[in-house]
């Protein structure tokens, strides 16, 4: 996959988005990509952009809101094909360690 994107999409809303943003990770199921959630949005990985795209502009509009928020950031390797996991992979390979803090509290 040579797509990267960085999709966070939430309704305007007071109290939890829980319910609006779960629509909006079902709906990029229905594309053929991978993705993983995390606390600030989505990483999508893609062959191109435009399943990358729809598979964002279906999460937007799988909110239920009068306004939705959605950000899009694109990373789209041309000339390479690499995965995410390779990405974080390289990182880590310079730290010597994994890219994430070690929390005993957590």
């Amino acid at each position: 996959m040579t797509v990267f994107g960085f999709l966070s999409v939430a309704p305007v809303q007071e109290g939890s988005m829980a319910a609006e943003v779960a629509k909006a990770v079902a709906a990029m199921e229905e594309f053929d990509i991978e993705y993983e959630m995390t606390p600030m949005g989505t990483v999508i990985e893609a062959e191109d952009t435009g399943e990358l795209f729809a598979a964002a502009n279906a999460a937007h509009l799988a909110v239920d809101a009068d306004r939705v928020s959605t950000f899009l950031k694109v990373d789209d390797k041309r000339e390479v094909r690499q995965a995410a996991d390779e990405k974080v992979s390289a990182v880590e390979d310079h730290l010597g360690r994994a890219a994430r803090s070690d929390r005993d509290d957590a």
